[in-house]
């Protein structure tokens, strides 16, 4: 009955969710309260809660200032000399622009914001792939890919999900992933060159006698709060607080914290000046913790009444023992296409823990599941995702049909995350 219950809570979640019947953070706080109280354990529900909520306090925590941080680096103009030396850098040169392009992408999406990587990339390289006589499906795809890859960031939102579903640290689950994600990037970017091939053969020589369109437009309010002066010392507490994530030596919440209050006095060091920019991220700051908040209410009802263990039970008396050795490799390859079926909520509060529970009882340690999963599910899968409003925004400021990108793009994040698979079973951080 228990194990029904919570089948129940995470399907109602899901389905719930999934269509837009309901937002991720009421679908994940009052499925479980109900369930909760038919499984009988009305009275503790209010204690489940608070355990869950106290579990992912730190994740939610952290992922409030690494928004802020990461907001605040981009308004301060930190990465527009980068940008305007890529400009310099691709020139006119089609195979030149995609890589760039690419380039870019990564680079943006530092945020782990694949709306802010959107809203930056495509129109910055739009015109150039317009004058060049470039598909602009080649520039979804291409942005498509680098975001996708980046969305993996630990600060990003299905890191901080999947850490908090299975109760996992950010050394735990992203930091033996490091080697994959490097070769997955250097896939990527021989992916951009084929592509970029393709175009120039498509297109053949072109002429561009007009500069204008490689100069970077910023209107005058983003002037107004850009600290170009600043370069060199946001650049560097950008890459001291990567260092001390990765380090595991000091807990993430308290390094963007500290980060996040070094970059508004350095910036911008009228109090007036620091409420602004806190405000100015502050909706999708609150948006995207308040949802790990109430994945706690998830979590905790569904670990304080039983529910993932006879969930975990009943699928364990089903699943072959030659089939539930190798979970976490089966769940690294059908991660990706889970994308277009599951939304991130969906999938780390309610269908991973049953996943990764169960292939722990055939041997195989829940952090590999995790990571297998982690290399698709809404990372390389996101940015084709119907069910995400960032593959909306992509192809809105792209100009292509939603068919035609998943079309391109599926084929190629999907060799991506097979090839960051296959180089975790060859480094040993996912076994088969």
């Amino acid at each position: 009955m228990i194990a029904l219950l919570g089948f129940i809570t995470v399907g109602s979640a899901v389905v719930l969710i999934m269509k837009n019947k309901m937002d991720p953070i009421p679908a994940l706080i009052i499925i479980p309260v109900i369930t909760c109280i038919l499984s009988g354990f009305g009275g503790q529900t209010s204690k489940f809660i608070i355990n869950g909520v106290l579990d992912v306090a730190p994740m939610g925590t952290m992922f409030i200032f690494a928004t802020l941080f990461f907001g605040i680096i981009i308004d301060a103009g930190t990465l527009n000399p980068i940008i305007r030396k890529i400009f310099k850098i691709v020139g006119k040169d089609p195979i030149k622009i995609v890589l760039g392009t690419g380039i870019l992408a990564m680079m943006v999406h530092l945020d782990g914001n694949g709306a802010v990587t959107f809203l930056i990339a495509i129109p910055a390289m739009l015109p150039l792939f317009d004058a060049v006589g470039m598909r602009r499906t080649t520039l979804a795809t291409v942005v498509a890919l680098s975001a996708g890859l980046m969305n993996t960031e630990p600060w990003a939102g299905t890191a901080q999900r999947c850490t908090v579903a299975l109760k996992l640290t950010t050394a735990q689950l992203w930091k033996p992933l490091i080697i994959p994600f490097i070769v997955g990037a250097i896939c990527i970017l021989f992916i951009d060159y084929r592509l970029a091939l393709q175009e120039k053969r498509r297109i053949g020589e072109i002429d561009l006698s007009n500069n204008e369109i490689f100069d970077l437009e910023i209107d005058e309010e983003k002037k107004k709060i850009e600290r170009p002066k600043l370069f060199i010392v946001n650049i560097a507490i950008v890459l001291l607080t990567i260092g001390v994530l990765i380090s595991g030596k000091v807990t993430p919440a308290i390094a963007f914290m500290v980060a996040l209050a070094l970059v508004l006095i350095i910036n911008y060091p009228n109090a007036k000046d620091q409420k602004d920019r806190i405000n100015a991220h502050a909706k999708e700051a609150l948006l995207m913790s308040g949802i790990v908040f109430a994945t706690g209410a998830l979590v905790g009802v569904m670990s304080g009444t039983g529910m993932i263990k006879g969930m975990t039970n009943f699928l364990v008396s089903i699943i072959p023992n030659a089939l539930g050795k190798h979970i976490a490799l089966l769940t690294g390859i059908i991660g990706m296409p889970a994308s277009l079926i599951f939304d991130p909520s969906s999938f780390y509060f309610g269908v991973l823990p049953v996943i990764a529970e169960a292939g722990k009882s055939f041997g195989v340690p829940v952090v590999e599941t995790a990571r297998a999963a982690f290399l698709g599910e809404m990372n390389m899968g996101f940015p084709i995702s119907p069910l995400t409003g960032g593959t909306f925004l992509l192809i809105s400021l792209a100009g292509v049909e939603l068919g035609e990108h998943q079309k391109k793009t599926f084929p190629y994040a999907f060799i991506v995350t097979i090839v960051m698979l296959i180089a975790s079973m060859a480094i040993g951080v996912i076994r088969v």
